[in-house]
């Protein structure tokens, strides 16, 4: 007897570990999520299945577990995948945004030549958290030309507020699953 896949609970399937990386973190571990067969693919698809219909031409992921659904999502939407790197991981001419870490500055980078005006994207990543990544995400595929259509997310931490500060931009957000503290 198989499980019927709407039913899923992917909360349940993402471990928690306490005081990783730093004592007082509750650590949202997505590779217990990727590595049960069901939970993954309905996680793809719970993703996809939103966003049909909406004109979506590319999914944009961040790296590195952004990789991981986004390149997913593609598939299941049928449609092209942009990898957001660090600075300096991609070959070839590329564009770039700064963002603000805790103590100093970093880039995301993607080919220059990747996304045409008119473009739709999606932005995929496994968390939102505090929202910087995404914002620079987002501000990244708005310079190349193309619309961002919504961020889409396995898991929210709600209480650091990421999510609400992309709302509050007027990007449609939406997460699988929430989890409260951080």
């Amino acid at each position: 007897m198989s499980l019927d896949p709407s039913k899923l609970d992917l909360k349940s399937l993402v471990r928690t570990i306490p005081d990783y990386p730093k004592k007082g973190i509750l650590f949202r571990d997505i590779t217990t999520l990727i590595e049960h067969p069901q939970g993954f693919k309905e996680s793809i698809e719970r993703i996809a299945a939103a966003h049909r219909g909406l004109g979506v031409t590319h999914v944009a992921g961040i790296e590195a577990r952004g990789f991981i659904f986004g390149a997913g999502v593609a598939i299941a939407l049928g449609v092209g995948f942009v990898p957001i790197r660090k600075k300096g991981k991609l070959p070839g001419e590329t564009i770039g945004q700064n963002y603000a870490l805790e103590y100093g500055v970093d880039t995301i980078e993607i080919h220059a030549d990747v996304l045409d005006k008119g473009d739709v994207v999606l932005l995929v990543d496994d968390l939102i958290a505090t929202g910087g990544t995404a914002m620079a995400g987002i501000r990244l595929m708005e310079r190349a030309g193309a619309h961002v259509i919504g961020c889409s997310f396995v898991i929210d931490l709600p209480e650091l507020g990421g999510a609400d500060k992309l709302r509050a931009l007027g990007m449609p957000v939406s997460a699988l699953v929430a989890f409260e503290g951080h």
